[in-house]
């Protein structure tokens, strides 16, 4: 029902920052609990943060430390994932999806994905 697209990975120097964008459409984001996970070449894929329907709570990955952060514009119908002081283990395809129902910290609760976008930090 919801078309999802990332964009904004690339490459980039171990310290820099990345803005991840996930456009939609056929339906409107405040439909969904959003988040963003990320999966690295022979690991799980895993869980990085999530935000409400209406924006108003946030939730993230232990191993963040801050660095990022989660947030909705209404306005262009995106979900933004900020990725500052990046390390070399962040280099993985990252995933924007949808939540239509129950969440939980994992992929399998999510309903709809985008086809990711690459992040690579060198180091």
């Amino acid at each position: 029902q919801v078309q999802l697209v990332e964009s904004g990975g690339g490459l980039v120097q171990a310290g820099g920052a990345l803005r991840l964008s996930c456009a939609a459409s056929g339906r409107t984001l405040s439909t969904y609990i959003m988040g963003w996970f990320r999966q690295a070449p022979g690991k799980e894929r895993e869980f990085v943060a999530a935000i409400t329907r209406r924006g108003s709570i946030t939730d993230y990955a232990d191993f963040l430390q801050g660095r990022f952060t989660i947030s909705r514009n209404s306005v262009e119908n995106t979900v933004v994932l900020q990725m500052n002081s990046l390390k070399p283990e962040d280099t993985a395809d990252y995933y924007c999806a949808a939540n239509a129902a129950y969440y939980y910290q994992s992929a399998t609760t999510f309903d709809y994905w985008g086809r990711g976008t690459l992040v690579n930090v060198s180091s």
